[in-house]
């Protein structure tokens, strides 16, 4: 049986093979993670508003790190379909959190979705649905 993957090695992984992302992993369950991505001036646009790039980086990493908890480290599990609703205005000041959970685990495939807040809200700022390719490395 394959060694689940800790939050530790998850943000280790993306601090050194994804630098570029701020998002980091704050749990790791069955078929789930939740993410953070901290908010700051860089991440707002006109209206003082957080950006919709950056809530698709959330909701995108928050999938990948999911996928990753449950296959392993494999940098090239890419995207190929993704679809994002954004619902209301983040709280300003506020890290975003991502609440992803996996639909489905296929042998080359996984379908997830991600619901994403204002931390210390309960209220749904944006949801996305994306499916990602497994590479065969890391088939199931």
């Amino acid at each position: 049986m394959k060694e689940k993957l800790t939050i530790e090695q998850l943000n280790r992984f993306f601090a050194e093979e994804f630098p570029q992302t701020p998002v980091r992993a704050l749990e790791l369950g069955p078929m789930r993670a939740v993410v953070k991505h901290e908010v700051g001036e860089a991440q707002l646009r006109p209206g003082r508003t957080v950006s919709g790039p950056v809530m698709m980086t959330t909701a995108d990493v928050g999938l990948y790190a999911a996928i990753l908890g449950e296959i392993g480290l494999a940098a090239l599990t890419v995207t190929t379909s993704f679809t994002m609703n954004f619902m209301r205005k983040p709280v300003e000041g506020r890290a975003l959190i991502g609440e992803c959970t996996l639909l489905k685990l296929g042998k080359t495939l996984a379908v997830g979705e991600v619901s994403i807040y204002s931390e210390g809200s309960t209220e749904v700022v944006a949801h996305a649905v994306g499916t990602y390719a497994i590479p065969p490395a890391h088939l199931r």
